[in-house]
Formats: structure tokens, sequence, C-alpha cells
């Protein structure tokens, strides 16, 4: 929901880092299974209820994630580049959850409503994205993709405020995390809506 705005905030930034980084011959493909390695040592931290480590790695996972898309505008994306970003980002976002029911007994229906509201989403999106591209209808929006983008109320913003909010109040899990499923099941209702309006 609020991905756009905040690409408009942080993309400046990005971009001054990602010309630096791609002069000392950093790839973008390289940033991504960095940041996809950082992001599972997240999950690693978490089944250690070491939060503060995760939360550091959860903010690093995200600005390799920034990171790697600026460099692959600058260099040129390839469609490879795209799939492996998509994949790793999956990779990640599965895995928290993950993390929290090896923690906790207590957590582990929550994460598994959790993740499987997470692939309901994937679904909803990867699917969208597939029939719109098929089409050539993209609003352009969230500015050049792998993907054509469906804006929806829970994107990689929201994901992201969520995770914080695991590490840094964990005894919440259980709630925060079933009240991010239901939102989860709000944006793929949204999707449904969206794809019954363009591609009916």
């Amino acid at each position: 929901m609020f991905d756009v705005a905040l690409r408009r905030l942080v993309d400046p930034a990005l971009f001054r880092v990602a010309r630096v980084l791609t002069a000392a011959r950093f790839s973008a493909n390289a940033l991504t299974i960095t940041g996809a390695a950082i992001g599972l040592g997240a999950a690693f931290f978490i089944t250690q209820a070491d939060y503060t480590a995760a939360l550091l790695c959860i903010v690093l996972n995200r600005l390799f994630d920034g990171l790697d898309g600026a460099i692959a505008r600058i260099n040129g994306p390839t469609d490879f580049g795209g799939y492996l970003d998509s994949l790793c980002d999956f990779l990640f976002y599965v895995s928290v959850p993950v993390a929290f029911g090896i923690l906790s007994a207590d957590n582990q229906m929550p994460a598994l409503a959790l993740v499987a509201s997470f692939i309901l989403t994937a679904v909803s999106f990867l699917g969208y994205a597939a029939i719109a591209a098929r089409r050539n209808d993209d609003d352009g929006a969230h500015g050049p993709k792998a993907f054509i983008y469906s804006t929806g109320l829970m994107e990689g913003g929201e994901t992201i405020a969520f995770f914080l909010l695991f590490c840094l109040f964990p005894a919440f899990f259980p709630t925060l995390a079933l009240i991010f499923a239901a939102l989860c099941i709000l944006t793929i209702a949204q999707r449904i809506a969206l794809a019954a309006k363009n591609f009916s």
C-alpha cells in the first residue's frame, strides 16, 4: 500500500550508493543472493531469541533488496535477475514466520496461518502479473520491475513493518501474525476484485 510512496523517498539515496557499487563491479545478482543469506540469518537469530540481531538482519536484507534493483536499473535488468529477486524475497518472507514457529509451540498455528496467507498472496500477485504481462497492462506506478505489480493492502513495506514488530514484541507474535494473515486475505480479495475488473 505504501511501497510507491516509500520508493520516492529512498530511491535517490539507493541510486547514489548503487552507482558506487556498480563502479566497484558489484553485480545485482550477487547482492540479491547476499541479501537472501542475511534474511535467512534473521530467521536463525529468531530461533535463538536474539531479536536485536534479527532486527539488524531484516534491515540489512531490505537494504540489499533495494540496492540490487538500483544496480539492475543502472546496468540493465535481466529476466533471470528479476526471477532470482522474487524467489529470494519470498524465501525471506516465509523464513521469518517459520522461525517463530520453531521458537515456540504457541507460535506454530499462527505461523502456519501466516505462511498459508503468504502463499495465497503470492499466487494472487504472480497470477495477476502473468496475465497482465500477456495483455501488456501496466500502470507503471511501481516503476520498472521484472513483474507487473498490482497494488494491494499488504505489500513489501507493510510486510517489513510487521516483521519488525514481531522482533520488537515477540510475546505478541501470535496476535500480530493472525492480524497480518487477515490483512493478507483482504489483499487477496482486493486483487481478485481488480482482476475481475481488468480481465473480464
